[in-house]
């Protein structure tokens, strides 16, 4: 019967952190990621979520083929570096910054509009018994349109 009455509070702490923790992501993205972009301007969206060392994430994303486009990821200091791919329909890798030391941003233009697939990992330096690290992690998008 206690459980029964402390879910509720539980339930409450959870939704409360997972927001704090949002927000202090979105915050990151806007101070750290944004200036990233440069002169692209930013497609008004903050994708960022709190990632643990060795965990990877995907976002899919409609690229159109009469702009340009710059990709930024963000990570935290303290984690170790963020790789990320983009992959095609047919799951072809267009780009690895594994292959560029770990760049933070990539300038693309498609020769035709499509959706791509996004795949980001936190690289792993942590030893066996080792708490491995996590934070933010931040994706943003920018554009200019072709004249």
């Amino acid at each position: 019967m206690r459980i029964l009455k402390l879910f509720p509070v539980l339930a409450l702490f959870m939704l409360v952190t997972n927001v704090n923790v949002d927000a202090q992501c979105k915050a990151f993205a806007r101070k750290v990621c944004l200036p990233e972009l440069g002169s692209y301007t930013h497609d008004g969206n903050y994708h960022a979520a709190v990632l643990v060392e060795g965990e990877e994430a995907e976002l899919y994303k409609t690229f159109y083929s009469d702009m340009d486009y710059r990709v930024a990821i963000c990570g935290e200091e303290k984690l170790p570096d963020i790789e990320f791919k983009i992959l095609d329909s047919n799951r072809n890798v267009l780009y690895s910054n594994k292959d560029a030391n770990y760049a933070r941003t990539w300038d693309f233009k498609l020769q035709s509009s499509q959706q791509l697939k996004l795949v980001v990992k936190v690289t792993s330096l942590n030893k066996p018994g080792e708490i491995p690290a996590s934070g933010c992690v931040s994706i943003m998008f920018g554009f200019k349109i072709r004249k």
